[in-house]
């Protein structure tokens, strides 16, 4: 006896339920198996032996030993400039002109003391010879011949000093010219025409061909580097493959007042003519400390409490690891690091504060291995 309802599928529903059925365990699946995210990419860089403690860098500017700050000796007005910074010049060579108006009307009024000086001496000389001659008749007394005498005398001396004012006025009007000392190149330039100076303003810089030097400033706590350095080297960011010889000359008995630092002048002993006014160059003290380390960008650091660590990259299994280190110096772009790495391992030099412990990594392609 069949039941009183009893329903049949269709074989078209039944295909569709099974279809939708697939298509959700299919979705199940692909969300419980979603791709991990890739490691982390990194940069790196491979902590090599170094005489870092040995050797300390400080970037300076190429200057000329000798340099003059040239001006005029007359206050006035700037008329005509002669010469621009990098032009050649000559001992003796004009640089610049002074509007001479001043300066000639002075002379000439200096010229006119010295005519009314003569002529005032002359008649002096004359009146002591007939006042002589009366003194000698008994006609005046002795004291008044005196009187006539040191009259005499001061119109003397009033000729001498108007002379030597026309002197000094002469030479003021030359002084509107101002003349180089010596040859060598303008590197400075301080004044421009129509500006007026006063007397020992500086107009030009002018800087002596031969002897060149490197200015560096030194801060305070490094200053015994110097003395204990035991060779000196000079080379410029232009030419980084080429090494000088240098001595150092002079050290600044005082600090500068703006940056605190000791302005040492490095003489280079065999400079190339490729060695230019205002080049940049790296001057480098060897010897100047007393130990030695591992050299790491300061970007490398991590910092665990107080205890200084790195990121080391494990190279069999890519995952980096927080090692604590001793450093033993900053320096402006890296730092000495002493104790808890070996030479050749891997560090991470970048992102530092990103990573966690045992985190995979992916090295990138351009970073040292």
């Amino acid at each position: 006896m069949k039941p009183a309802h009893q329903f049949s599928v269709p074989p078209i529903a039944l295909a569709v339920a099974t279809a939708l059925g697939a298509l959700l365990a299919l979705t199940a699946c692909s969300k419980s198996e979603a791709p991990s995210a890739p490691p982390r990419l990194v940069t790196v860089v491979k902590a090599g032996a170094d005489d870092i403690g040995n050797r300390t860098s400080y970037t300076g500017e190429v200057r000329a030993r000798y340099e003059s700050a040239l001006g005029f000796r007359v206050p006035g007005k700037l008329a005509e400039r002669l010469v621009e910074v990098g032009d050649m010049v000559k001992a003796g060579q004009a640089l610049a002109r002074l509007d001479p108006a001043d300066q000639r009307l002075a002379a000439e009024t200096a010229r006119q003391q010295v005519l009314a000086a003569e002529v005032n001496l002359a008649q002096t000389e004359s009146d002591v010879k007939r006042f002589k001659e009366l003194h000698e008749q008994g006609f005046i007394s002795p004291a008044d011949f005196e009187r006539r005498m040191t009259g005499l005398r001061v119109a003397a001396a009033q000729l001498e000093q108007a002379r030597s004012q026309l002197g000094l006025a002469r030479n003021q009007a030359v002084y509107t010219t101002l003349a180089a000392d010596h040859a060598g190149v303008v590197t400075q330039v301080a004044a421009e025409v129509g500006q007026v100076l006063a007397a020992g303003q500086m107009v030009f810089r002018v800087a002596r061909p031969g002897e060149k030097e490197v200015w560096i400033p030194v801060p305070e706590n490094r200053l015994g580097e110097l003395a204990k350095a035991k060779e000196v080297s000079v080379d410029l960011w232009a030419d980084a493959a080429t090494r000088f010889r240098g001595r150092v000359r002079e050290l600044a008995p005082s600090a500068d007042p703006v940056t605190r630092t000791y302005t040492a002048k490095v003489t280079l002993l065999d400079p190339a003519p490729g060695v230019q006014l205002g080049m940049t160059a790296n001057v480098r003290f060897a010897g100047a400390g007393a130990r030695g380390g591992l050299r790491l960008p300061g970007t490398a650091l991590f910092k665990k409490g107080e205890q200084a660590a790195v990121w080391v990259v494990d190279a069999a299994t890519s995952q980096v690891h927080l090692r604590p280190v001793g450093v033993g110096a900053y320096f402006e772009d890296h730092v000495n690091v002493t104790s808890g790495l070996q030479a050749g391992e891997t560090v991470v030099r970048a992102g530092v504060h990103k990573l966690f412990e045992g985190e995979k990594v992916r090295i990138a392609a351009d970073a040292p291995q």
